[in-house]
């Protein structure tokens, strides 16, 4: 298998779903909204999406299974599986508020091999394969360079649905706010990895999440340099529901103020 032929493939299968998801944006009809659970929402846009990234993808590896998150296609192969979020954001997209991306990621059986986030408004794709370094629009990326925390620009994402752990997650937060340039809350969880992977963020955290809103981000972040780990060290980022990405450097930091907080 040609791992980069193939993610080229997906980026373009990507940029066909964009357009799609784009033009809908245009004229949402806020009435279609559905709920999955409390603050949990999904439209039709979500699931025609979805439908559309699991047709291209069946042709392109028809081996493959997939774990999606609208539950268009949840049939697990025992070698190569598909993790797909057709529009990560869902709540951005909803409110007009232009953060959104589509996240697909190739598993070989426990390994991740492949990891495409596609920006929907900023027209820009995210992408890597196993070893062959990470990319946005063809150009190479790495993490910043960032030496520690106290010159980082950190992300994270609120508690939406549960809010068993708020008062822990405030105390993180206020600890980020206080040790770094800064604190940024985007509303798309693929949307934060790919942006540590090329430096605009130097570190990202976030937990209650899964394996649809990170497993892509994940090898991105990876194969441009930086580091994941769930909040304690020998985790799975991917399954773990809690994650934290960074550009290296300030990894241990990272690490050390959850671990005193949380």
């Amino acid at each position: 298998m040609n791992l980069e032929n193939l993610c080229k493939q997906v980026v373009a299968e990507a940029r066909c779903t964009g357009a799609f998801i784009r033009k809908e944006g245009q004229e949402f009809d806020a009435s279609k909204i559905e709920h999955k659970g409390f603050n949990d929402l999904v439209s039709y846009v979500d699931k025609e999406a979805e439908k559309q990234l699991v047709d291209a993808l069946k042709t392109l590896l028809p081996e493959a299974g997939f774990i999606t998150e609208e539950g268009t296609d949840s049939t697990k192969a025992e070698e190569f599986n598909w993790i797909i979020d057709p529009l990560d954001g869902t709540t951005n997209f909803m409110h007009g508020l232009p953060v959104f991306s589509i996240s697909i990621a190739l598993m070989q059986k426990q390994e991740l091999v492949l990891g495409m986030i596609y920006e929907i408004n900023k027209d820009e794709a995210f992408y890597a394969w196993k070893n062959g370094g990470a990319f946005l629009n063809d150009k190479k990326i790495s993490v910043s360079k960032a030496p520690k925390l106290a010159n980082s620009l950190v992300a994270t994402g609120f508690p939406y649905t549960d809010f068993g752990k708020t008062n822990d997650y405030l105390k993180v937060l206020g600890a980020f706010m206080a040790k770094s340039h800064g604190v940024r809350r985007l509303g798309s969880a693929a949307v934060d990895l790919a942006y540590v992977a090329c430096g605009r963020f130097e570190s990202f955290f976030e937990f209650n999440l899964n394996a649809w809103d990170v497993a892509a981000g994940v090898l991105i972040v990876q194969e441009a340099g930086g580091k994941v780990t769930t909040f304690k060290e020998g985790g799975d980022p991917v399954f773990g529901r809690e994650i934290v990405a960074s550009n290296t450097a300030v990894h241990a930091e990272m690490l050390a103020v959850i671990g005193e907080n949380w």
